[in-house]
């Protein structure tokens, strides 16, 4: 058994879990929950979050308080204490894993079934038809969220993933072009606004900022009115360390200014940007584990960062630092900003 980012995990309970990081360990997969059965809730639940297949409820899990609350109260086997790290992480110990679903298998089986699809379904497929035509092969690509669980309603995304760092950057090049040609569409000011109301829960940017951002990453659009993102996942060459290969030591929080030297896995999650920090010459990256800032800057801009510091011991004994934002999904007050 292997997984990476993208991929969900199904437990013997029938929970839902979304793999978060490339590196785990021997035993168990890191992953967050997402999705739980309605007869495990207790608490109240907004209608926009409960789902259900084949006459079966689930609540979707927004919120990352709620999260670790939930597994806390009702299944503690599913939280694990990181060393390396020093948080409480949600994992899966590889006994409790009823399933692992992959994005590339079901676009695979969403593209080759013309008939009997949903709504959402038809939409995903048009969209990987028409990235296909402009180069992107529907081998590197993938589709993870509701659609990946089967669990999608009207007011769901399509969360769409294209494999390998050249093949997402051909990926939005050709959503560039397809804008162009009319092919799909950019989100409209009513779909920005939806997206920065989830997106930004304390004001860390303004709407206008986020928007700004936003527009020139060229990893979101709409197709037939609803709205899609291009997320990116390492193929499995790209994958080349192990768990416990780095362990990293809290240091607090720090605002920083400096500039990009490689954006090469700047939508990869965590997001990296290798860095010249003005304040800390042991500080060589700022790395991004909320969506939010995934793609923010590219190479040769000067930015302003506030997140966690940490530092970063390798495991030959080499030391130096980095600037973590989104230590929550929510990254209240952590930004990372183009200085202006």
């Amino acid at each position: 058994m292997r997984v990476r980012i993208r991929d969900f995990i199904e437990t013997v309970e029938g929970l839902y879990f979304a793999v978060n990081t490339y590196y785990y360990p021997e035993d168990r997969f890191f992953a967050f929950l997402r999705y739980v059965p309605y007869e495990f809730v207790d608490f109240e639940v907004d209608k926009n979050n409960i789902r259900e297949i084949n006459g079966k409820k689930y609540v979707k899990m927004a919120e990352t308080h709620k999260a670790y609350k939930f597994l806390k109260e009702k299944f503690d086997k599913y939280l694990f204490y990181d060393e390396t790290i020093n948080v409480l992480m949600h994992a899966i110990p590889k006994e409790d894993v009823k399933r692992i679903l992959s994005p590339k298998e079901r676009l695979k089986e969403i593209v080759n079934e013309e008939n009997n699809l949903n709504e959402l379904e038809e939409k995903c497929r048009k969209l990987a038809l028409i990235l296909e035509d402009y180069g992107v092969p529907i081998k590197s690509m993938g589709v993870s969220g509701s659609l990946l669980l089967k669990l999608n309603n009207k007011n769901s995304d399509i969360d769409f993933v294209i494999y390998g760092k050249d093949m997402h950057k051909k990926g939005r090049e050709a959503l560039k072009q397809a804008f162009e040609d009319n092919k799909l569409k950019p989100l409209s000011d009513n779909f920005w606004k939806i997206a920065y109301e989830k997106r930004i829960k304390d004001g860390t940017l303004t709407y206008e900022e986020f928007v700004f951002y936003e527009k020139r990453k060229f990893n979101r659009g709409t197709i037939d009115n609803t709205m899609f993102d291009l997320l990116f996942t390492r193929e499995w060459e790209e994958i080349n360390e192990k768990y416990g290969d780095r362990r990293y030591r809290n240091l607090g929080f720090i605002k920083i200014e400096g500039r990009v030297l490689n954006d090469d896995f700047a939508f990869d999650n965590p997001a990296v940007y290798k860095i010249e920090c003005y304040n800390d010459e042991d500080i060589k990256e700022v790395v991004s584990f909320t969506h939010t800032y995934a793609g923010q800057c590219f190479n040769g801009e000067e930015i302003i960062a506030r997140g966690k510091l940490e530092e970063v011991i390798n495991k030959n004994g080499e030391r130096y630092k980095r600037v973590v934002v989104g230590t929550t999904r929510e990254a209240f007050n952590e930004y990372i900003k183009i200085k202006r």
